[in-house]
């Protein structure tokens, strides 16, 4: 198995985002939430968005509600929430749980595949990177940003493989 076996449902709740839409290119998959202290990070993903995706880059937020009930609105106001503030043009998921048994079966697959400490979120806006050919190959908690020179360099180098 690999990233391009799992398939989610959009925010609008009618389209789903087949992960295997996206073979050839980097995918980076970022549980979010609208009420943490990190939702900064949205502004530093729509601009990796902005520059990467030219050159291969998806990044797909999931929304969850999972780290203390800083994601309690429905999709709708999700999306609003991620429009108006910060002008999201990436692909956002419905609200999904990201840990434990009942996580979505891609977050499952991360925890085999990287282990418990990069593959498993532990709190809003973890990192999850799978390469070109749908490998989980990295996972960045939410200290790092994704504007930080080191999480750009480190990406542009997997981009450029």
């Amino acid at each position: 198995m690999n990233a391009y076996d799992y398939t989610f449902k959009s925010i609008n709740e009618v389209d789903d985002i087949n992960l295997s839409d996206f073979k050839g290119k980097i995918i980076m998959v970022v549980n979010t939430a609208s009420l943490c202290g990190f939702t900064y990070q949205y502004d530093g993903l729509q601009a990796l968005h902005n520059k990467y995706s030219d050159d291969g880059l998806v990044v797909i937020g999931v929304p969850s509600n999972d780290f203390g009930n800083q994601e309690s609105g429905d999709n709708e106001e999700i999306k609003e929430f991620c429009d108006s503030s910060f002008g999201i043009t990436f692909p956002l998921t419905q609200k999904y749980v990201v840990k434990g048994k009942d996580a979505h079966p891609f977050f499952q697959w991360t925890k085999k595949e990287l282990g418990f400490i990069s593959g498993v979120p532990r709190w809003n806006f973890h990192k999850i990177i799978i390469d070109r050919s749908g490998n989980a190959i990295a996972g960045y908690t939410a200290l790092t940003k994704p504007s930080s020179n080191s999480f750009q360099k480190k990406l542009s180098n997997i981009i450029s493989q």
